[in-house]
């Protein structure tokens, strides 16, 4: 889902701080601290009152409806009288003296960890876990995890009720090997390398994605909860290189029918390119043809004009998807390119298809009549904005809702299918798959 993404990918940690920086004097300190969290309140400001630019930029984690991102410094912005607060930094200092005169182990003090957390720890305070504040390491990764490679398990995270639950495992990954399934809740993580034997239940995203992700061939091992099975149970995975193939086809005839079958697997920075590449195999292969089946299990979603740019391919002219935020509210309509609306079309879904995916789902069934067969998807209904900071972290901010063309907000709920088919993973054959192309 947005940043789809209602979840993220598997981060590596934070880095250690330079030991120079712990000579600096305590006002120099406080001046750092400061101007930081200017920067952050300017950031929520600049949003507010339309300073900047609108369009800016996910994830994973990962996966988030993500905007292009966008560096911008707005130190200097301006806070109408009526929306001011008075806010006294007397007791955030009085804990800080307080942890630097009297903490058991001094050496543990570090001064931009402590800085990082108390940023974190704002945003956490909204209670919405896809406000996140990523620091420079971290939100280096959620780039690079947009460009479709890293190390881990290959498995989205998101919440479920409030519990760190698998979103979606990414196909051909260590995490879809090892049998983890969308909507399993993980509630212990255990990895002997990092001396990490801990329960899940308080973990902020950031530390889940963290602690999963690691260097290739290394084990983990997550203690699950999932629907159906009486007790807890763990599964042991070994981290690998995670290449994400954003958009594949594969020609398959059932039941007397012949079917273009597009898995598209998340909206990230490939996406666009390895699109083209599946129409131009549709369109090379079109007589014979009796539609088209888009496959969207899994998919975590990712970029919010990535959604809108695939609906587009099916749909003539239109709303695809409206944007509510705190002040406005805008319809996005169709790119205008429609190779592919000639063909009837059948879309797959099940409850690890969130955000981005969830809008093409939502946009093909009330715009062109496309039957959704699977399970309810994952419910994911805001989006967030990439904000690049001048100390080379991130801000992910929910900025607004979005609606189907139809006018649902499926936050939490999900899109409910017109036909329901439960997979058998006992067995070898694709249920859901063969069940869509008996539908077409």
């Amino acid at each position: 889902m947005t940043l789809a993404n209602n979840s993220g990918f598997e981060k590596i940690s934070v880095s250690a701080y330079n030991e120079n920086l712990m000579r600096i004097q305590p006002t120099t300190i406080r001046s750092l601290i400061i101007s930081l969290l200017l920067i952050i309140t300017g950031l929520f400001a600049e949003y507010r009152y339309g300073l900047v630019e609108k369009f800016i930029r996910e994830t994973p984690e990962a996966a988030f409806l993500q905007r292009p991102s966008a560096r911008s410094l707005v130190t200097d912005t301006e806070i109408p009288a009526d929306k001011q607060q008075e806010v006294s930094f007397e007791t955030f200092w009085e804990v800080w003296n307080y942890l630097e005169r009297d903490y058991l182990e001094p050496g543990d003090i570090n001064a931009e960890n402590m800085v990082n957390g108390a940023i974190a720890g704002m945003t956490a305070a909204l209670g919405d876990p896809y406000t996140v504040y990523l620091p420079p390491v971290d939100n280096q990764r959620s780039g690079e995890d947009l460009a479709g490679a890293f190390y881990g398990i290959g498995i989205e995270l998101g919440y479920v009720e409030g519990i760190l639950a698998a979103v979606a495992p990414l196909r051909g990954t260590p995490a879809e090997a090892a049998g983890i399934q969308a909507g399993d809740l993980i509630i212990k993580v255990k990895d002997e390398a990092k001396s990490i034997d801990e329960d899940s239940a308080q973990w902020p995203l950031n530390k889940a994605v963290d602690t999963i992700r690691g260097p290739k061939g290394t084990p983990i091992i997550l203690t699950l909860l999932r629907k159906g099975v009486d007790e807890p149970f763990e599964v042991t995975i070994l981290r690998d290189e995670i290449v994400v193939n954003s958009a594949e086809v594969e020609f398959v005839e059932h039941a007397g029918k012949k079917v273009a079958h597009i898995i598209l697997s998340r909206f990230g920075e490939r996406t666009n390119g390895e699109w083209d590449a599946v129409v131009n195999e549709i369109l090379k292969n079109r007589p014979g043809l009796d539609g088209i089946i888009l496959d969207m299990r899994n998919n975590p979603g990712g970029f919010f004009d990535g959604a809108i740019i695939i609906a587009s391919e099916f749909i003539d002219s239109g709303v695809v998807v409206t944007q509510k935020g705190q002040l406005l509210e805008e319809n996005y309509n169709t790119r205008g390119r429609a190779r592919l609306s000639w063909a009837p079309v059948e879309v797959l879904v099940n409850k690890g298809s969130a955000s981005a995916s969830e809008i093409v789902a939502g946009a093909l069934r009330d715009r062109k009549g496309a039957r959704l067969i699977g399970q309810q998807t994952f419910g994911k209904g805001t989006v967030q904005d990439r904000r690049e900071l001048t100390n080379g972290g991130g801000l992910h901010v929910t900025i607004a809702r979005w609606m189907l063309p139809g006018g649902d907000w499926i936050h939490d709920s999900g899109i409910p299918v017109d036909v329901e088919v439960e997979q058998d993973f006992e067995t070898e054959a694709d249920e859901q798959l063969l069940k869509a192309i008996e539908e077409l």
